[in-house]
């Protein structure tokens, strides 16, 4: 049976409420909350210890979390409980008194992503033929773009505690649009073992070529977001444009380039995922990293955010080409008829293991 638009945007519903939550996390609510309880000369090196621990629990949260959903033939409960907890951990996070308490938010909030998303990577080979998982995956890029939008729009818009409510009420909604696509068991459990369930991507070269290629991409993005907003703090200062002061506060300032960043990305997906049907992956994928890599020095060299804005924007065309490319070109690397979790959530440690290196940079930095 061919399904329609509004079954897979309900199966991508709660990839929305990721994208949205984690944008806003990262990109404003964390460092915003470290700068508020640390002394200044701490903070890049706090956030970045959190950003490392962080994603070492996303390395290893997902597969694990995938392989005892696997285990156990469940997807359901695991999206349930860890949705649930996603939006205490929001208002934890947010209210933290200190740097002690905001630590153990984080770790909450990301055990919670761990236990709701490992499962639901393996939604689309549970649920999706495979000759329309490149129509699911497209649906996935999509909001997941859709919701970085939504973010840069309300973190520029709202102070920080509405910003966390928000986050936590969208990821609630998208799990209730996507738990009623989950079937409450499986077929029929995963016997495999831990260990070999682990393994068994990595003998595949294609797999460790895009491995390799999203860790490179996404080092390079993480070294730059990661304190985009001290930097906008210390050095930039003075957030106007045309004239006129656009905000004062650096949480609001940093939100409204991830903004222009994600719209670009939006403009650029849909174009760049028909382009690369007809030229190829790995021309875009080169034309994504030369320009992305252009455009670094120019944030250095040109520290005044009328002219950041500007290379926000095309920033984020070229970082869109790359995620078009990047969603369609994942799916492809792995070979085995039936992904099992592991694999699909094998997706995720590029993405999220160079968020282990700004933390140790930092702290040789400022030693």
């Amino acid at each position: 049976m061919r399904r329609g638009p509004g079954w897979f945007l309900a199966l991508s519903a709660y990839w929305f409420a990721t994208s949205f939550k984690w944008f806003l996390v990262l990109l404003v609510l964390l460092p915003a909350k470290v700068a508020e309880l640390s002394p200044p000369e701490e903070k890049a090196t706090r956030l970045g210890f959190l950003f490392g621990l962080g994603a070492v629990m996303a390395i290893l949260g997902p597969p694990l979390m995938g392989y005892l959903s696997d285990r156990l033939g469940r997807r359901r409960p695991f999206l349930l409980w860890g949705s649930l907890l996603t939006a205490l951990a929001l208002w934890l996070l947010v209210h933290a008194p200190s740097y002690g308490a905001l630590l153990g938010a984080y770790l909450l909030l990301q055990l919670a992503d761990d236990l709701a998303t490992g499962p639901y990577s393996a939604l689309i080979p549970d649920l999706v033929p495979r000759g329309e998982r490149g129509q699911a995956s497209g649906y996935m890029g999509v909001l997941q773009v859709l919701g970085q939008v939504l973010g840069g729009a309300v973190g520029f818009g709202l102070p920080l505690a509405p910003q966390a409510y928000l986050a936590a009420l969208v990821n609630l909604l998208g799990a209730a649009f996507s738990l009623p696509l989950v079937p409450d068991r499986l077929p029929q459990a995963n016997p495999r073992p831990f260990l070999a369930t682990v393994a068994a991507p990595w003998r595949d070269r294609d797999f460790l070529l895009v491995y390799l290629t999203r860790f490179l991409v996404m080092l390079g993005f993480y070294l730059a977001q990661t304190y985009l907003q001290y930097f906008l703090a210390d050095v930039v200062r003075v957030f106007a444009a045309l004239g006129r002061v656009l905000t004062e506060e650096p949480f609001q300032a940093v939100a409204l380039l991830g903004l222009l960043i994600s719209l670009g990305a939006a403009l650029a997906s849909v174009p760049a995922g028909k382009a690369s049907d007809r030229l190829g992956r790995k021309p875009l994928i080169y034309l994504s990293g030369a320009g992305l890599g252009l455009l670094m020095p120019f944030i250095l060299l040109f520290p005044h955010y009328e002219a950041l804005l500007f290379l926000s924007l095309f920033f984020g065309l070229f970082y869109g080409v790359y995620l078009a490319v990047d969603w369609a070109w994942w799916p492809m690397s792995s070979r085995t008829p039936r992904p099992t979790p592991r694999t699909w959530a094998s997706g995720r440690p590029p993405s999220w293991c160079p968020r282990c290196w700004p933390g140790p940079l930092a702290a040789l930095w400022t030693s």
